[in-house]
């Protein structure tokens, strides 16, 4: 397919706002939707761009740059550009796109985008047929049944269930890179080797597999090959559907941390149910991208089967909230500064906990032993910006807090052990030395341990019989102690402020190696 193919699809009335015939002679890949301003790290070479306009404002020629810029940086195919929400495509767009030699067609208020980019998959089937008709792999009659159930959008279930039955192949099931099963021809089946479906995806979970239940054979092994460059435009499909609820989410973090009008339309856009509570997840994976992050998310949310948003967040991605926002200031960085990815769920936040811990295991074992996949779940909150801004500043910290294991859970956040597991370790570190350094330095110097005798003490809350007896010493000595301690710290353990302070610094205290 090329870009001038659009201009012979009928009853979408397609034109051209401004192109040549060399650019309209370009090969087309697929087609993303977007309305972010800056999308090129979602895009990919060769593919069709279909944008609302609802990023440009009357007047502003240099966002019209910014984003012709973006889409040539990403070596797209085209442009195309809805004229439903301004009442054509403004002259400013038109001369970023003359500038950057893209090719940019017109889409009327009347065609809706389903409709265009199921045209242009339909035609990128019709092609993938054509050039696959040699293929002794899947026979004609088969691969024109199974092309047929594509363009019929039928369940992939249905699909995979049919080319088992009809190509003799063992039963099989198609998963993501994160191991979650999209559709099985039967229940059951262990790995038996896997066939990529597509391109591979640009983290460890993304992308589809095919995987056979059981060992096939030679025959059957090369025609799971086959059915799975038939199956590929399907996967291409939803690799950009994907994208697109990234980048809508996105918009979501956006409006949050600027205070920005539309906020319910956008939730609303990303699929989220109109006035539904939501509770906020953040996640992150130590030496792995914000882009890692986000579909590690996404698949273990898909996984819920309630509505989500999931999209990048974190330095250096400018599809995020710009970047990272510390916390108390609105934004859902964790208390360590790293977020790689933030979602909204329209569930509780037990049912999200739940589902995330027990996809984690799993998903952990995609990635290397460096490359730790944390999580933290806020409160469920109404859809409501300074609601969900103080959510995700909470999830944030359940993240570096960590109650309950990689999985952390603000609602789980009920000790002063666990709040103090949130703060970084810099700032925990050096509270802990401010106020217990002189005990060290004691102890170091001599045979008793008075740090001990403090963790001890305070234990038994306070009691000097019981210390004495967990310590096998004289209650005269607990005594002698306690004073010691007091003397080298300025505290007094008879204050019930001071010896608050005093557990957080023994709390605070660094790991053993």
């Amino acid at each position: 397919m090329i870009v001038g193919d659009l201009l012979e699809l009928d009853s979408l009335h397609i034109g051209v706002a401004w192109a040549t015939p060399e650019l309209l002679g370009r090969q087309v890949t697929g087609v993303t939707s977007t309305d972010l301003q800056d999308p090129a790290r979602y895009l990919q070479p060769g593919e069709l761009v279909l944008t609302g306009l609802v990023w440009w404002r009357p007047g502003d020629a240099a966002a019209a740059v910014r984003f012709a810029t973006s889409l040539r940086s990403a070596e797209v195919a085209g442009l195309l550009a809805g004229e439903g929400t301004h009442g054509t495509v403004p002259e400013a767009l038109v001369s970023a796109c003359r500038t950057h030699g893209i090719p940019l067609l017109s889409v009327p208020p009347g065609t809706s985008f389903r409709a265009v980019t199921d045209r242009i998959y339909l035609r990128l089937w019709g092609d993938l047929q054509a050039r696959s008709q040699g293929v002794a792999a899947v026979p004609d009659a088969v691969r024109r049944e199974l092309v047929g159930l594509m363009h019929s959008d039928a369940p992939l279930t249905g699909l995979l269930g049919h080319a088992v039955a009809r190509l003799g192949l063992p039963d099989c099931s198609i998963l993501t890179g994160g191991g979650r099963v999209l559709a099985a021809s039967a229940e059951g089946g262990g790995s038996r080797g896997s066939v990529q479906v597509g391109p591979p995806g640009d983290s460890p979970f993304d992308g589809w597999v095919l995987q056979p239940h059981t060992e096939p054979t030679p025959a059957a092994a090369t025609v799971l090959h086959g059915l799975a460059d038939l199956l590929a435009p399907l996967a291409t499909r939803a690799r950009a559907t994907a994208a697109a609820q990234r980048q809508t989410a996105a918009r979501v973090l956006d409006l949050l941390q600027h205070d920005g009008p539309g906020l319910a339309d956008t939730l609303g856009a990303c699929g989220l149910p109109d006035g539904a509570p939501l509770t906020p997840v953040t996640v992150r994976i130590e030496g792995g991208s914000t882009v890692w992050a986000a579909a590690a998310l996404a698949d273990a949310l898909h996984r819920l089967g309630a509505p989500f948003a999931a999209a990048p967040y974190g330095p250096g991605d400018p599809e995020g909230a710009a970047g990272q926002v510390p916390v108390g200031q609105g934004g859902p960085a964790g208390a360590h500064g790293t977020v790689g990815a933030v979602g909204l769920v329209a569930a509780p936040a037990a049912r999200v906990t739940a589902a995330l811990r027990e996809a984690w295991p799993a998903m952990q074992a995609r990635l290397t032993a460096r490359q730790l996949l944390r999580a933290g779940v806020g409160p469920c909150v109404p859809p409501e910006a300074g609601a969900l801004r103080g959510a995700l500043v909470q999830a944030g910290y359940a993240l570096d807090s960590r109650v309950g294991g990689a999985v952390g859970s603000s609602g789980e956040l009920g000790s002063l052990a666990a709040l103090l597991r949130g703060i970084p370790a810099e700032v925990t570190a050096a509270f802990h030395t401010r106020l217990l350094a002189p005990l060290a330095e004691h102890d170091r110097q001599n045979g008793v341990s008075l740090l001990g005798t403090l963790g001890t003490f305070l234990d038994h809350d306070g009691s000097w019989s019981r210390t004495a007896e967990a310590l096998h010493i004289h209650v005269n000595t607990v005594h002698y102690r306690i004073r010691r301690i007091e003397e080298l710290t300025g505290r007094s353990l008879a204050r019930l402020e001071d010896r608050m302070d005093l557990r957080a610094a023994l709390l605070c205290a660094p790991p053993a190696r």
